[in-house]
């Protein structure tokens, strides 16, 4: 398998949410950044459906509110400015077990302060409720970057997380995964339908 092309493994991640989001489905982005993933899950899950975004960083809560805006989302999308650690007490009970897809897009704000960084403990704890909040047939996707500082051990986190669902069964691809520093990796792991 080639390795990602770190342009687009954003672009990867977002595809692989789509394809699995229908229209009035739930979805939550863990790492709203710059807010294009969020922008992204709006558009796929419709004027039906919502999304959870969450950031630590104001400025990212802030940027991803104008593009909201500006594509005319801002109905379809709850803005957390909190950890995505908190993801399981956001969830409301009614929401819990309806999540279409979850994304993650680990490491820092681009362009923002390189040293606020996710960390392992917050994305171990964020993962495992995303993968608990997710609907039959539902879809956790995480992109781990290795090339910061912090990024390599958050990234052992990760593998951790989708060796432990591999060995629970459950269908499990890391795509772009090369145990070298510098390469960002795709994590997905399915929900079975049933």
């Amino acid at each position: 398998m080639a390795p990602v092309n770190p342009v687009r493994v954003t672009e990867r991640a977002q595809k692989l949410a789509t394809e699995i989001l229908r229209p009035g489905d739930l979805a939550v982005d863990g790492t709203a950044g710059k807010g294009r993933d969020t922008a992204c899950l709006a558009q796929a899950v419709g004027p039906t459906g919502h999304v959870l975004a969450f950031d630590i960083q104001p400025e990212a809560i802030a940027s991803t509110r104008n593009l909201l805006e500006s594509a005319g989302l801002s109905e379809r999308v709850s803005l957390h400015l909190r950890s995505h650690a908190d993801l399981a007490d956001v969830l409301t009970p009614a929401q819990f077990g309806k999540l279409g897809a979850a994304i993650f897009n680990l490491g820092y704000l681009p362009g923002g302060n390189p040293d606020i960084i996710t960390q392992p403990a917050s994305t171990d704890r964020a993962l495992r409720s995303a993968y608990a909040g997710l609907r039959p047939a539902g879809r956790l996707i995480c992109v781990a970057y290795t090339g910061h500082p912090g990024g390599a051990e958050e990234s052992d986190v990760v593998l951790k997380f989708a060796e432990a669902q591999a060995a629970a069964g459950l269908h499990v691809e890391k795509i772009g995964y090369y145990p070298t520093l510098g390469k960002p990796w795709i994590l997905v792991v399915n929900k079975p339908s049933t």
